[in-house]
Order: structure tokens, then sequence, then C-alpha cells
């Protein structure tokens, strides 16, 4: 850990907000973190990777994590260590990422025999901040968080177990966002009143999607009887010039026997009241809680203490039927094909539905679609 009595390398810049070092954050709440995710998928939505990196100041880790998705196989890799400062430096182990230009060109390089690439992100559009995120349990919040989204393309090479692929700008894209405040992370709290009695369900939709001409960015969050605790909804134009989409009107069409859902449509509303309606079709999916670190993973999480230096390697066939059976506890992330009017668009199709949820009918955690 640093040195209380001196300073680190960013406090030589005027970007501080309390009276505190930057090695310090503004709570003692160890589950504060500060953590960037990326996803890059071909045109077809056969191939997808996902990765990030993040830092946990009151946990004294950093970590980062690449998976990607091939036909119905995950590859893993996760890199952890001690956060020894906080600096403009961002590395763990193998993994890097460079700020080439703010809110426009990131470069990431994750360096491992089994997945390895060096990418560099491109903004298609502005980046924008998101509404405010908060989630609680009882009257403690577990999410309180604050984060900016940014859609656009990708350049570089990626190598996956023995094979290289080119990732051409004009075929890659996909979606970015930066976070920071209170979630989950490290070791799990005691389970207490709140595993006991439990929230009865959660429900999530996040749909950031890049068309030629504009952006969407739809995120929705409701309550088991339905209540919107979180409604955003934004068209972003190239020249910065941002417009609210109203009130989503979310129509979702899962498979049979399942909660997978096959089909999408969101109807929003523009400015002068006109209808826009937005048509979804998932493609491939990674579950972000198999090999990717977040709620649920059993294997590794977000801020764990791993010790020093740590690394992995895993392989995941989503055939495999314990692999399978975990898929529907979590978040997961599908590659979207959407069409809005005569403009088709790629991106983000992020859902998780577990538990009651009285809109679609779901009355508990066995209720799966007719």
């Amino acid at each position: 850990m640093s040195d209380s009595h001196t300073p680190v390398p960013l406090d030589e810049y005027p970007i501080h907000q309390t009276p505190l070092s930057l090695a310090r954050v503004g709570t003692s709440d160890r589950n504060f973190y500060d953590r960037s995710y990326f996803n890059a998928h071909d045109r077809d939505g056969g191939t997808m990777l996902i990765t990030g990196m993040g830092v946990y100041p009151n946990l004294g880790v950093t970590d980062a994590y690449a998976i990607v998705r091939r036909g119905d196989v995950l590859r893993s890799v996760r890199f952890s260590d001690a956060l020894e400062q906080r600096d403009l430096d961002l590395k763990v182990g193998g993994y890097r990422l460079e700020v080439l230009e703010p809110l426009q060109r990131i470069r990431i390089v994750c360096e491992h025999d089994d997945l390895g690439f060096d990418l560099t992100w491109e903004g298609s559009f502005p980046a924008i901040n998101e509404q405010p995120h908060t989630i609680l349990s009882g009257n403690r919040p577990i999410i309180d968080a604050q984060r900016f989204a940014q859609l656009g393309s990708w350049a570089g090479t990626l190598h996956i177990d023995g094979v290289d692929v080119t990732v051409d700008p004009s075929v890659w894209m996909g979606t970015r966002d930066r976070s920071w405040g209170i979630r989950p992370v490290g070791e799990a709290d005691p389970p207490g009143r709140a595993a006991a009695e439990g929230s009865g369900g959660f429900w999530w939709l996040y749909v950031p999607l890049r068309f030629d001409e504009f952006s969407i960015i739809v995120i929705v969050q409701e309550n088991p009887d339905g209540f919107r605790t979180l409604n955003d909804a934004v068209r972003i134009w190239r020249d910065g010039r941002v417009e609210q989409l109203g009130w989503p009107r979310v129509h979702l069409e899962y498979r049979s026997g399942s909660r997978y859902p096959v089909s999408a449509r969101l109807d929003l509303t523009t400015p002068d009241g006109k209808p826009l309606e937005v048509e979804i079709r998932p493609h491939t999916f990674i579950p972000l809680h198999i090999g990717a670190g977040y709620g649920g993973d059993p294997d590794w999480q977000h801020g764990r203490w791993m010790g020093r230096d740590w690394s992995s390697s895993v392989r995941y066939d989503l055939n495999d039927p314990e692999v399978a059976a975990r898929i529907p506890w979590g978040v997961i992330d599908h590659v979207g094909q959407a069409r809005c009017g005569d403009a088709e668009g790629w991106g983000l199709f992020e859902h998780a539905s577990m538990g009651r949820h009285d809109p679609t009918g779901f009355t508990d955690w066995s209720s799966l679609a007719p």
C-alpha cells in the first residue's frame, strides 16, 4: 500500500474533489471501485470479446480480465495484483490500458498465450453520462455508481487459442463504459438479513446501439412488481446533440421454456412527441458471471485478493451441463442487431431476468416463458 505521508502522481493534477490525496477515495466503504468495460464484435455477430480493468483502492487490489466467445466456447484470462498506488500507469500483469485521447481513443493490450490482443478503440459518437445508478438493500446502498458510455469501432489484432484474427474497424464495433462508485466487489459481505429475505427478483435491460448517423442508449431497471427504478433513453448525434427519448415501452419475446430473449422491440418517443421504434435481434452472447468476474461467478470476482502477480486462463464449454446450468443466473451480454426506421445498427443487448417480474408474467424464480 502507498505511504500515507507521501503524495501519489495523480496529486500533481488539479483534479481533486475532496480534501484528500488521490491515494484515498472519499468514502471508507470497502466496495468502492473504479473500472472500465469494453466489448467488441464482428458485424455478423459470430465472435464476441468482453474485457475490462478495475482498481479497488480500499481493498488494495487491481485486476483485469478478457473473455472471447467463438462458437460455443469461452476462453477467459484474468490478471490480479496488489494496488500499490493510484496513478496513470494502467496495467496489471500482461494487461495494460493506454488513454491515447481522453473520451475518444483507447489502446488495450493483453499478452497471454491463450488469449492476446492489441486493439485500439475509436469513439464514433461523443461519450455521454448515464443516469446515476442506485440499488438499495434495505436502506443500504449496494450499488451507488456513476457511468459514462460510448459507441465506437475497433482496429488491431486478436489471438485466440492459436488463431490470429485481423480486427478491421469497418467490421468490428462495440460499446464501452467507465464507472465508479459503490458496488459489491472482493470477498462477499456477510449475507445477513438481505440474503435471508431476498429482493424477490431482478430485472435489467441495457441497450447501447450504434447506427451510421446516431447512437441510442436505453437503460431500464424494474422491481418485481414492475416499478421502474432506473429509466434512461437518449439518442446521441455526431455533432454532440443529445435527445431524450421518453419512457421506453419494452416488448420482449423469450424462447419457450426459458428466459433467453429471441427478439425485442423498444417503443421510444422523440422530444416532439413522435414515436420511434427500435427492433433488436440478439445474436451470440457471453454470460458476465462465467469467466468475466461479475456477480455470481464462483471462479473469480472483481476485487478479490488473489495474491501478488496472479493470473489464470480457463476454457468454458457452454454445452457442458454444469456450465449451461449457470447461464440463466446472471447478467448476459448479447450482440444485438437493430433496426430503427430504415437504419440498421449493431450494439449490445444486455439483459437479466431473475425471480419474479409481474410485467412479463414471471411469478417466481422457477417461472419460464410458455
